[in-house]
């Protein structure tokens, strides 16, 4: 998915999320579950393809230590509103998912969040996030990656599955957590069908 453009002609439906009271619900249940037993701070969070920076400011507020990248300068410039308007400490990288490391995020992250970013990428980039995810993130960490079912969309994301998911991130233990309970703008939902699920990915 080119999402350049899509920032460019104001399509990022993925956005009024932050509206919906059951994804709202199904995720912060899922922030819960990765501060269970601990006091804040939590340690390093790292938002791949952050947007506007809408779910990284949310683990900010919650006492996580985070790092935002996106290579859309458009959703950066958003992003950075975000964060003044709210107030709280977050780093915004213009970087690719695909070359973290080039992009100067360091290793060490417990949290990695992925709500939207690694099934709008072909089959390569999917790999090198892959790589790259696996790179930067510490011995202890957790990915948290939402994905739709699969399914041939035109432009739109094509999905991913738990399977290809194993594939890509070996040495991951991967779990389907069902659904996000996220219902896309009605043209987006009627014609995508996204059934998105949520995955945990823990080191094995």
């Amino acid at each position: 998915m080119n999402y350049e453009l899509a920032y460019a002609v104001g399509f990022h439906p993925w956005e009024t999320a932050v509206e919906n009271e059951a994804f709202i619900e199904t995720i912060t249940r899922l922030f819960e579950e990765e501060e269970a037993g601990r006091e804040p701070p939590y340690g390093r969070a790292l938002d791949v393809g952050t947007g506007s920076a809408i779910w990284g400011v949310e683990l900010a507020k919650r006492g996580w230590e985070v790092t935002g990248v996106d290579l859309v300068e458009k959703a950066l410039r958003r992003a950075r509103e975000r964060v003044a308007d709210a107030g709280v400490e977050m780093e915004l990288v213009h970087g690719d998912v695909t070359e973290l490391r080039a992009s100067g995020i360091d290793p060490g992250y417990r949290l990695v969040l992925d709500t939207g970013t690694y099934h709008g990428l072909n089959r390569d980039q999917r790999e090198a996030m892959g790589r790259e995810v696996d790179a930067v993130a510490g011995p202890d960490a957790t990915v948290l990656l939402l994905a739709w079912e699969p399914k041939r969309r035109g432009p739109l994301p094509r999905g991913a599955t738990r399977d290809e998911l194993e594939t890509v991130f070996p040495g991951w233990t991967v779990t389907d957590l069902g659904r996000s309970e996220f219902t896309a703008p009605k043209p987006v939902e009627v014609l995508a069908k996204p059934n998105e699920h949520w995955y945990r990915l823990r080191r094995e």
